[in-house]
């Protein structure tokens, strides 16, 4: 059990450290980022060591259960296709300059109405995207408008980590343990609703005292150009095939079809439409290979691998020690704030797979849902807590804005741990 604590410990302090530090691991032409490098790294060690068995391992990964790690990301790989598609048509930079357009020459509405467009886009897309997409937007637009971009990127920032609670497909830390713990569609709804609803207007007040005085002052730049989507035909085919896969999703369990084949297929689905379409204009279908070169492909071995350290940790009876702990108290509160706390020392996605595990044998929804939201409401707290708080914070450091990790506890933990235990105090009520 030393030996397995040692290389799991030496792995999450060589990640964090990376993420500050080493961000990009380059050998020859081959790049990864550091995080995920250092995870294949301890992975490798574990295995080598003989802390994690090859036969647990690959009766792990390739089981034949509904809920193996394979199984969840292609389901997460493939929701996140429609979510790119879409962003390299142009329709979230689209609806990004008609929410600044309406906005006109006030702050407070332009926040507003911020925050709500973020929302909304990220219940039926995903969060990651949304973050990546409307960040550089809101740096460009508030360089040129004259006024301060950090209300706007929290507010963005913060929106789409606490929607993304609502949907089972919200983010992949939802996709993990709700899948792993076989929790339906509706009855995950019927549960997160109320803690997410909670969970958002707490924040989106909580944002609004810290920035009043900034959003009081007006705009006082020309009118934003609204950008047009490139081909509104293929936004049509796209936000269909978004729609009937969600439709589907959540009559999955009526229908006898897991859902990663459901997301797979109509992925597969769009690519065809869209050769087709290409076929019949003599183009060469470019959007497709566009769409592939940004996949987060980085997630597969980042996933695999901490799940490989959470086998490590279950074999050596370690899981059972942490279990039997958060087990003493209401678990509500306390698989909300390990889960929400454990995020940012080991990231949001493998905190999921260990609290996975975690939940199950505590045998409760309390524990499950309580884990789901401190995934989603820690990557809130410091930019280790979620690969998008890790990209956000790059994305900032490119677009030159004044901004550092202090700023970003001190306003992530101003909201976000309210906002968590408005959530969990909800939770309470339902389970």
């Amino acid at each position: 059990m030393a030996l397995t604590l040692i290389l799991c410990g030496l792995t999450v302090a060589l990640m964090i450290f990376s993420v500050f530090y080493i961000p990009v691991i380059r050998i020859g032409r081959f790049q990864m980022g550091g995080y995920c490098f250092f995870a294949v790294l301890g992975a490798i060690a574990l295995l080598a060591a003989g802390c994690a068995s090859p036969t647990g391992v690959l009766e792990g990964i390739l089981g034949a259960s509904s809920v193996g790690p394979l199984k969840i990301l292609v389901l997460f790989l493939s929701m996140t296709v429609f979510s790119i598609f879409l962003d390299e048509l142009g329709f979230f930079r689209y609806l990004a300059s008609v929410t600044l357009r309406r906005a006109g020459t006030s702050q407070k509405r332009l926040f507003f109405l911020l925050y709500v467009v973020v929302a909304v886009l990220t219940v039926f897309t995903s969060n990651d995207i949304i973050i990546l997409t409307f960040t550089p937007f809101i740096c460009a637009f508030s360089r040129r408008a004259g006024i301060r971009p950090l209300p706007y990127l929290f507010a963005e920032f913060l929106a789409a980590n606490t929607w993304s609670i609502v949907l089972m497909i919200g983010n992949p830390t939802n996709i993990y343990i709700a899948s792993f713990l076989e929790l339906g569609f509706f009855e995950y709804i019927g549960y997160m609703w109320a803690p997410t609803l909670a969970a958002g207007l707490v924040s989106l007040l909580i944002l609004y005292l810290l920035f009043r005085r900034t959003l009081a002052e007006p705009i006082t730049c020309d009118s934003v150009e609204v950008q047009p989507v490139s081909e509104r035909s293929l936004v049509t085919v796209g936000l269909i095939h978004l729609g009937i896969c969600i439709l589907l999703l959540s009559i999955s369990s009526y229908i006898g079809l897991e859902m990663w084949w459901i997301s797979l297929g109509l992925a597969i689905s769009l690519f065809i439409c869209v050769l087709i379409y290409r076929r019949t204009r003599r183009e060469r279908p470019v959007i497709l290979w566009r769409t592939v070169k940004r996949m987060p492909w980085e997630l597969v071995p980042f996933m695999l691998s901490m799940f490989i350290l959470v086998i490590s940790l279950n074999e050596n009876g370690v899981c059972d020690y942490i279990a039997a702990f958060l087990s003493a108290g209401p678990h509500p509160l306390s698989f909300g704030l390990a889960s929400f706390f454990s995020a940012n020392l080991i990231n949001n996605i493998p905190m999921s797979v260990l609290f996975a595990g975690l939940a199950e044998q505590a045998g409760t929804m309390a524990a499950a849902y309580a884990s789901i939201i401190g995934s989603n409401l820690g990557a809130c707290l410091t930019p280790v807590g979620a690969l998008a708080g890790i990209m956000w914070a790059d994305i900032l450091r490119r677009e030159r804005v004044a901004f550092d990790l202090r700023d970003f506890i001190r306003i992530g933990s101003s909201v976000s741990i309210p906002s968590l235990l408005a959530a969990i105090g909800m939770l309470s009520l339902f389970v």
